[in-house]
């Protein structure tokens, strides 16, 4: 069995609230974990209105299905148009 862990800081321009935040965050997260079936959180920055980092992790039979699963999850977040990505980590454990 194989965990991958994706870490991704993201940088939310059109926030101007933390109800603003909310909104982008909790919607990529629900979009992420219907589309991709991983399990996904906001991990930091939860009082700064125009960042956050999340944890998302998904399980897999191979090292190489997880670390695909992560990438692919990476490469839509990237086209995400109301958070910008930032910076990223895909470990698999």
């Amino acid at each position: 069995m194989f965990v991958g862990v994706l870490q991704v800081d993201l940088s939310i321009p059109g926030a101007f609230s933390l109800k603003d935040k909310r909104s982008v965050v909790k919607g990529l997260l629900e979009r992420l974990r219907r589309q991709f079936g991983v399990s996904a959180a906001e991990v930091d920055h939860q009082d700064t209105w125009n960042r956050a980092a999340l944890g998302i992790a998904f399980v897999a039979n191979e090292r190489r299905r997880a670390e695909s699963q992560l990438q692919h999850v990476l490469n839509v977040m990237e086209r995400e148009s109301d958070a910008i990505v930032e910076g990223s980590q895909i470990e698999v454990f």
